[in-house]
């Protein structure tokens, strides 16, 4: 005999890393149940809890996100304030004052710095029909521009006619008239805008186009049949401003009837 056997040393003749008899637990069962209760100095839960593992780079991303999130908010809404629609705006604005200087330049009755205004407020007219379409096509629309554009459109037709008044050029009435039914439609459609927007009709979009030209007209100095012209122009923007501006507020009292009735039906609905 050159040994002893093993079970007669009280050792387990089977090998190694073999599972254990029935009914005890072996070294590969408890190591599994701490295994699953987890240790954070084993590899695989430091693995898990760094933030270089797969799963958990996502999820610290996303907690560090609201924070960049609102940063880069921020700064687009910062930037696009000086998109090309506003910019177009702007431009509008500073042409008011020049457009008005150019006007009453020499007396106000100079053919030449009267044609240099009638450019003028040219520019500002076709900008004006394109910084909208540009902020609705490109999604260009600011808070600003919201505010901004109805002002230099108010602004621009508003210097226009007041210089003509005041150089004889116009009525008084005609000036009162157009400025009174925009300045009280703006105002009308604050008051309204809790029920709703009021869209803007052809025919709105037909008398900013009349009155356009027929300002324009009354700018140039113009003689013979061209002034017997711009009478009749001016005479359709009139008509055209008074039928527009009472169809509004038209809109605005069914709009207004319509959102006191809805709110009336949904405080019926929520007391059920």
């Amino acid at each position: 005999m050159t040994g002893i056997p093993a079970s007669a040393a009280g050792g387990s003749s089977r090998p190694r890393g073999a599972a254990s008899a029935p009914g005890t637990p072996g070294i590969a069962a408890m190591s599994g149940s701490k295994a699953g209760k987890g240790s954070s100095g084993t590899p695989a839960a430091r693995s898990a809890q760094s933030p270089d593992a797969p799963g958990s780079s996502g999820a610290l991303d996303e907690a560090r996100a609201p924070r960049g999130g609102k940063l880069t908010a921020a700064a687009v809404n910062q930037a696009s304030v000086w998109n090309v629609a506003n910019l177009l705006t702007m431009l509008r604005l500073v042409l008011v004052p020049g457009f008005v200087a150019l006007m009453l330049e020499g007396g106000g009755y100079d053919p030449a710095w009267r044609s240099l205004a009638w450019a003028a407020f040219a520019i500002a007219m076709i900008t004006d029909l394109f910084d909208g379409h540009l902020a609705r096509t490109y999604n260009l629309v600011t808070d600003f521009g919201k505010i901004a554009d109805p002002i230099a459109d108010k602004a621009i037709m508003g210097a226009a006619l007041i210089c003509l008044s005041w150089l004889g050029d116009l009525p008084w009435w005609v000036t009162g008239v157009i400025l009174g039914r925009e300045l009280g439609i703006t105002l009308l459609r604050f008051l309204v805008i809790r029920y709703g927007v009021i869209p803007a009709s052809r025919g709105g979009k037909l008398k900013t186009l009349t009155q356009g030209v027929a300002v324009g007209m009354y700018v140039l100095a113009l003689t013979g049949w061209l002034a017997t012209l711009r009478f009749w122009v001016m005479a359709a923007a009139l008509v055209l401003t008074v039928v527009t501006g009472l169809d509004y507020v038209r809109q605005a009292i069914v709009l207004r009837r319509r959102g006191i009735a809805e709110r009336r039906a949904a405080a019926e609905e929520a007391e059920r």
